[in-house]
This record gives structure tokens, sequence and C-alpha cells, in this order.
């Protein structure tokens, strides 16, 4: 008897649509779709509860909330954990971090969500999700995607940075160079024409190093 391959997951590509889904939380049910709407979303997956470095990220999650609330972002976290796990760890955390966390966790237990999103790279363990983040616009379009391993925790001023590029580029028509921070430069699309190439060159307004890269400031 020829052996039946199990059924391809789904495959979440950049900017292609977020895969719904209504999950039980810390917050009660939550649907993707219909979760802040107007707001960006931060969902991210951590290996499990009560383990160290997930510990560490929860505390900067929750120190960086208000200013991602400011970038009109609002986060969703997943863990291949009960309610009661997640409860029981947020509420230990807030005890000794003395901070709040103020954004719902998804008790993933039937790995819906994890499968979902491709957030169990067997690989690593097939009973714990890696630390994916998952940048999903206003339209409910993933954006950017960051995956890190188990025993490597992530980088949070990549995170914001992420945000504030991708905010960027959708306000201004522009695009955003290597380590762009807020305030930098930022890439003028180039030209699709000889004679727009030949203008951009002798562009005086911007600062132009030839003819397909240029960049200029944007308005403070």
């Amino acid at each position: 008897m020829t052996a039946i391959a199990p059924a391809a997951e789904p495959r979440v590509e950049l900017n292609g649509p977020a895969p719904d889904f209504t999950a039980n939380t810390t917050h009660g049910p939550v649907t993707l779709s219909t979760y802040m709407p107007g707001k960006w979303i931060i969902l991210f997956s951590h290996p499990a509860d009560f383990t160290p470095v997930c510990t560490t990220e929860f505390i900067e999650f929750a120190r960086r909330h208000d200013e991602l609330d400011k970038k009109n972002v609002a986060l969703i976290g997943n863990s291949i954990d009960s309610v009661y796990s997640h409860i029981a760890w947020v509420r230990d955390i807030e005890k000794k971090s003395g901070l709040s966390i103020k954004f719902p966790v998804i008790a993933d237990l039937d790995q819906k969500v994890a499968r979902l999103y491709g957030m169990v790279h067997s690989p690593s363990s097939v009973t714990a999700t890696v630390r994916c983040v998952y940048f999903i616009d206003p339209k409910r379009v993933v954006r950017a995607m960051i995956y890190y391993p188990l025993n490597v925790g992530r980088n949070f001023d990549e995170i914001l940075r992420v945000v504030d590029a991708l905010q960027t580029v959708d306000a201004n028509g522009v695009a955003c160079p290597a380590n762009w921070t807020p305030g930098q430069e930022v890439i003028v699309p180039a030209p699709l024409t000889t004679a727009a190439a030949a203008e951009r060159v002798n562009n005086k307004e911007l600062n132009v190093t030839d003819w397909y890269l240029s960049k200029k400031k944007l308005p403070q």
C-alpha cells in the first residue's frame, strides 16, 4: 500500500493575505480579521511559557507596548500552551517585573494558529513554535516576517524599525535603504525611461549617486 503524504501546510507569503483565525486567548476569543480594526498587528510566537528567553521577550514587549500603540500597532502572542498556563505566566511576569502584559496570548494547544502560520519548524521542535514575527497591516496583508531560533531572543529595536519603515514607505511612496532609521534619507523610486534617467542625474533637489540611486529627506 502506498503511503499517503500529509497535506501541505498553508504558506504565508509576503504581501499576501494574513490567514484568518478565531482563537481563545487570555483576553477571550479573538478573530484576526475583526481584531483592532484599522490597526497594524504584530503576531508573534514564543516556544513555551515559563522559559527564560521567552520571559525576557515578554518583558520587552510589555516595555514597548505603549510605544507600539502610538504607532498604531497591536500585539498578539501565541504558543502551544493552555490558557491557564498563559494566565499564570503572565501574572508571574507582572509580579516580578512590575510591568503589565496588555496584549492577548493565544492558547494554541491544537496548533491551529501555529500550523496555519508555519510557526512549527520540525527540525527545531514538533511541540513548540520557533520565534516568529509577522507584521500585518490594517488591510490584513502580511508585510514582513522575521524568524529566530529557540535559543536566540528577538531584537526589539529591529522590530520597531521595521514598523517605522513599512509605515514610511506606505505614506510617502519611497523605499528605505540598508540600516535606515527614522529621520534618515529615504530612496526615491528609480526612473523608468532613459529621458527620466537623464533628468534625474541633474536633479539638484535630491541626493543623487546615479540615475538609479537617489535619496531625499522627508519633512519632519
